[in-house]
Formats: C-alpha cells, sequence, structure tokens
C-alpha cells in the first residue's frame, strides 16, 4: 500500500522555514549588514532592507552561508534562549570582576556602572562574588566598564565556541560588529564554562517565572 503524504506537509515546511528566516535576519545587528553592503548606509535604510521580506534570503545567505538550511534538524533551540547576548555578556563580564564591582561604592561611581551595565549584573556579580575571576582591583569606574564588557564577550565567545557552528553564528551575529566575542583569549576559554553556566541558570530561572 502506498503512503501518501498530506498535502498541507510542505506548506507547513516551508511556513516554519520562512518563519525562521525572518527571525534570523530581523534579529542581526545592523552594523553586520552594514559591513557587508556599505558602511554609509544610514540606520533606516539598513532597516528597510532587513525588513524585506524579498531581500531576506540574500541577506542571511550573504551573512551565514548559502548552506544554512533553516528547514532542517541542525536548527537548534536558540543557546541563549532568545535572551540578548549583550545581557548575557554583561551578567558574565560583572561576575568575572566582581570583586572590583563589590568595591565600588561611591553614589557617583556606582551610577557610571548601572547606567551601563544595569542594576541586575551588578546585583548578579555581587550574589555569585566567590564565582569571580579577576583579583587585580579596578577603581576607576570607567575602565571597570570597558574591562566588564570586554571579558564578558570574550567569555560569550569562548563558551559558543564549543557549540554547533549554525548556533553560534546566529548568536554572534546579533552582537555589533568587533566585540571581543569574536577573539576570546585563552583566560576566557578557561573560565567561560563555570561563568556561562551560572548566567545560563540565570536566564532559565526568569524564563520558567514568566
Amino acid at each position: 500500500m502506498s503512503v501518501s503524504t498530506s498535502p498541507t506537509e510542505p506548506n507547513r515546511s516551508f511556513t516554519l522555514a520562512s518563519d525562521r528566516l525572518r527571525e534570523l535576519v530581523a534579529s542581526i545587528h545592523p552594523s553586520r549588514f552594514a559591513a557587508c553592503l556599505d558602511p554609509l548606509l544610514s540606520p533606516a535604510t539598513l532597516l528597510r532592507l532587513q525588513q524585506c521580506f524579498r531581500l531576506q534570503p540574500r541577506l542571511a545567505a550573504l551573512l551565514v552561508g548559502h548552506e544554512v538550511d533553516v528547514s532542517g534538524a541542525g536548527w537548534n533551540e536558540d543557546p541563549l534562549l532568545g535572551h540578548d547576548p549583550r545581557r548575557a555578556a554583561l551578567l558574565a563580564g560583572g561576575l568575572w570582576h566582581a570583586r572590583s564591582v563589590l568595591k565600588l561604592v561611591s553614589k557617583h561611581d556606582l551610577s557610571i556602572l548601572i547606567k551601563t551595565i544595569g542594576a541586575e549584573a551588578h546585583a548578579f556579580a555581587i550574589r555569585h562574588l566567590s564565582s569571580a575571576v579577576a583579583t587585580t582591583p579596578i577603581a576607576d569606574p570607567e575602565h571597570l566598564l570597558r574591562q566588564i564588557e570586554h571579558d564578558g564577550h570574550a567569555c560569550l565567545g569562548a563558551w559558543l565556541d564549543e557549540a554547533p557552528a549554525l548556533d553560534r553564528i546566529r548568536v554572534l551575529l546579533r552582537l555589533p560588529v568587533g566585540t571581543a566575542a569574536e577573539n576570546p583569549a585563552a583566560e576566557h576559554r578557561c573560565a567561560a564554562g563555570p561563568l556561562l553556566s551560572l548566567v545560563m541558570a540565570h536566564l532559565r530561572a526568569e524564563a520558567a517565572t514568566v
């Protein structure tokens, strides 16, 4: 007996692939398109190109590669569960420098720090102080901010190096061009696992309460 295929199956697969493609392209940081197309393009023009349904397959192929099959089995759950990678990086970076974060107590310095990394990353760092990596204190808030962003992104990039290639690129493309996530150092590869384990536990706990 021959087994007939439901005529709705191809349509369902096509719809799923289209939805995934739109989601992928919409999530990509505009600086990625600017770097590939023309750095002089205005933000408004980049947004129009990014939202153009007809151009989305070509834009995805430009940045991800023609071989990506958005309808295939290789399309896994997002490694960050859909969360902003910069948020994950700041959580990891704050934790990396938790000892310095703890010592930053003046109202002026705290306002500078929290304005950039957010109250969440500040509280997360204090709560997990025992997992801090950096031992050299940084007293200047501006310098500390730069190091939190650098080391946090580098840890995220090192953690993503252990993920399948497509999963990794899907996260990295949501970050602007040139972050430390693209070139983590050996020290970040050593610490990334434990730090991101704590970050992901925090993000999963949040998702469970929504």
